[in-house]
């Protein structure tokens, strides 16, 4: 079986920028489990357990998408929830192209055996999981500068192989579909 899921990667620009948020959230008490910065994304649709005999499909199916590029911002590190969180994440904000991208994704892989999403899909890219909870966690997410990480233009979706490791997850692009 093959871990896979569809995702926006994000430039180099803002994946520093993020970087340099990270080392302020490491600062925090408490257990965080960093996102390595080369690791940052937006999951489009997180589609688990594959088995490698259905990659080809989901590939022609996700050549199908019809949509152009478009523009999005990255805002500041935030707790989610805000009173117990189990992420620190950037909001992701744009004028609905990145749910509507989700729709057509859930609707073009919802014949393959893919259950379409039950929650709105909310963009997000996540910098650190939650592993032991301390409030300081929030308060130095808080005290980020309040600039978004930055924009950035969407000009393709990829299919992601992860592979879980010790030391986090590995990704490996299998396809990469321009919009």
């Amino acid at each position: 079986m093959v871990r896979t899921f569809v995702a926006i990667d994000l430039p180099e620009e803002i994946r520093e920028r993020a970087r340099a948020s990270q080392a302020v959230l490491a600062r925090s008490e408490g257990r965080l489990a960093i996102v390595d910065p080369a690791n940052l994304h937006i999951t489009v649709k997180f589609l688990g357990e594959v088995d490698p005999a259905l990659i080809g499909s989901i590939g022609g199916a996700l050549r199908t998408v019809a949509a152009d590029p478009f523009d999005l911002t990255v805002g500041r590190a935030a707790c989610n929830p805000p009173r117990r969180p189990r992420v620190i994440w950037c909001d992701v904000t744009d004028t609905g192209e990145s749910a509507a991208l989700a729709r057509q994704v859930d609707d073009l892989l919802s014949p393959l055996g893919f259950p379409r999403e039950s929650r709105p899909f909310r963009p997000h890219v996540t910098l650190a999981r939650v592993k032991e909870f301390h409030p300081s966690q929030c308060k130095e997410a808080a005290s980020l500068p309040p600039e978004p990480l930055g924009r950035a233009r969407v000009e393709a979706i990829k299919l992601k192989k992860s592979t879980l490791t010790p030391r986090g997850s590995v990704y490996e692009d299998l396809l990469e579909v321009p919009l």
